[in-house]
């Protein structure tokens, strides 16, 4: 397989200069027929809404369930690794900017195999988010609309976000940046609201860190309980990443992705980890509330009216913006396969405002299978699609820790001057890091909750390198 592939323009016409690849054959995305619509502004919220997903304001309430107080070390630890995956990515990025991102320079570093394997995982971890968003964002709708059907809520969901992807780029930066401008009001207003009750100041509130000791202790389950917490905490960091993919239609690429990453280390810290502080000092762990939904089990202590329907509405939002996200995300990494051949041409043609729309279809089709057979088959067909993307995001974050590993030697000895921005105590951080991720996808494999998630995300990773090697064989013949 030939790097640097032909593609076609925004009129369907090859490009036989192919303007964009660079000495090494990457595409750097220029001359794609996408339009540089990403202004520095959605860029960096882009970035941030990518960490803040509903997993957050949901999910984290099974964690602090599973591990007590000491959840907060469990996404502390998790941040720190995400920020450690992210710092790699970020150095490759800025060092060799490419259409894809972590997919050309796993390709370029891994070799063709590796590369198309991350590129086709990455899509379909996507396409299995939109349909699991939009199911999300169905049920949460349905609390005000109780006589609607779920499936159509969720397919008039993802229809809106669809059509706004659609006109341009520029239009999905601007949905994301109000979306993520308002999970992020909310996370500040929670987290002020949250200090004043633990310092004393909030009516009624005695305030202090009782609540942290008061139930068990600190880690009442057990050091092993809080590691284990820190798998389905990587989870919830998925998406930070989408920052280096909108870097392609951004008007200053590798300066605000450099920017967007420096910043994910203090939003990690202030917007996970210490509302989960928040949440473990002002409600006692074991409350059911927690469970259900952290953060509007505290405004309920807080006696904040109508607490629930303020935090369905953030929750929706949240679930919008995955949406948004996803389905931006999967059209631009399907768009990025064509460019080497690892994917149909026919995805390549892009409309007059630089929209991949066939690619974007692609991934909205999927989409909308999905939510069907969430409809006819929840138990089967749709919980083994939830279970076979669930360690897909770690397999392409080890990726990305092992290509950068190769690039970083390979730039220091041929184009020292590319790295303007280094990953931090290169190379032990870096394996490190490689270790760490390695130990949590092992962690996986074994821990209850997540056994079969691995397993069956496994089996999509097979069933990938299968394709590539019928591919490969075809190409041959």
């Amino acid at each position: 397989m030939s790097t640097g592939t032909t593609a076609a323009g925004a009129d369907g016409a090859p490009d036989t200069a192919s303007p964009g690849a660079d000495a090494a054959g990457t595409d750097t995305g220029t001359g794609t027929g996408l339009r540089q619509g990403l202004k520095r502004r959605h860029v960096q919220l882009i970035a941030l809404g990518g960490v803040i997903g509903a997993g957050l304001f949901v999910g984290s309430g099974e964690v602090v369930h599973s591990a007590g107080p000491a959840a907060v070390l469990s996404f502390l630890a998790a941040g720190g690794l995400t920020v450690l995956i992210m710092r790699m990515l970020a150095e490759m990025t800025v060092a060799r900017p490419a259409l894809g991102s972590f997919y050309a320079h796993v390709r370029e570093t891994l070799g063709h195999r590796a590369g198309f394997a991350v590129g086709w995982l990455y899509w379909y971890f996507f396409v299995i988010v939109v349909a699991v968003e939009a199911v999300a964002g169905g049920r949460i709708v349905r609390l005000w609309l109780p006589g609607a059907p779920l499936w159509a809520v969720s397919l008039v969901l993802m229809a809106l976000l669809t059509a706004t992807n659609m006109v341009s780029a520029r239009s999905y930066g601007e949905f994301e940046y109000w979306f993520s401008s308002i999970k992020v009001v909310a996370i500040v207003v929670f987290l002020f609201l949250g200090a004043l009750f633990v310092l004393g100041l909030w009516p009624g509130s005695g305030g202090g860190l009782a609540q942290l000791t008061a139930h068990g202790g600190f880690a009442p389950a057990g050091v092993g309980a809080v590691l284990a917490a820190v798998v389905p905490c990587v989870g919830f960091f998925t998406g930070a990443e989408i920052v280096t993919i909108a870097a392609a239609e951004s008007v200053e690429p590798e300066r605000a992705v450099a920017r967007a990453i420096r910043s994910i280390v203090l939003r990690v810290v202030a917007f996970y980890v210490l509302s989960i502080f928040l949440v473990v000092a002002v409600v006692p762990w074991t409350s059911k509330a927690i469970e259900v939904s952290p953060y509007a089990a505290v405004l309920d202590r807080l006696a904040v009216p109508a607490a629930g329907t303020v935090m369905n509405a953030v929750v929706l939002v949240a679930v919008l913006s995955c949406l948004n996200s996803a389905l931006y995300t999967s059209s631009r990494m399907l768009f990025a396969l064509t460019r080497n051949g690892d994917a149909p041409r026919g995805f390549t043609k892009v409309s007059a405002s630089g929209v991949p729309r066939r690619a974007l279809l692609a991934g909205t089709s999927v989409g909308y299978l999905s939510v069907i057979a969430a409809w006819i088959s929840p138990d089967v067909v749709f919980s083994f699609l939830i279970n076979s993307y669930g360690a897909i995001a770690l397999f392409v974050y080890l990726a990305i820790a092992v290509a950068q590993l190769r690039m970083r030697r390979r730039l220091e000895r041929e184009e020292p001057a590319r790295l303007t921005l280094r990953m931090w105590g290169f190379p032990w951080l870096s394996r490190l890091t490689i270790a760490l991720m390695a130990l949590v996808i092992g962690a996986m494999a074994v821990l209850p909750d997540s056994r079969a998630q691995f397993w069956l995300s496994l089996l999509t990773l097979g069933v990938v390198l299968a394709a590539y090697e019928i591919r490969r064989r075809v190409r041959r013949s």
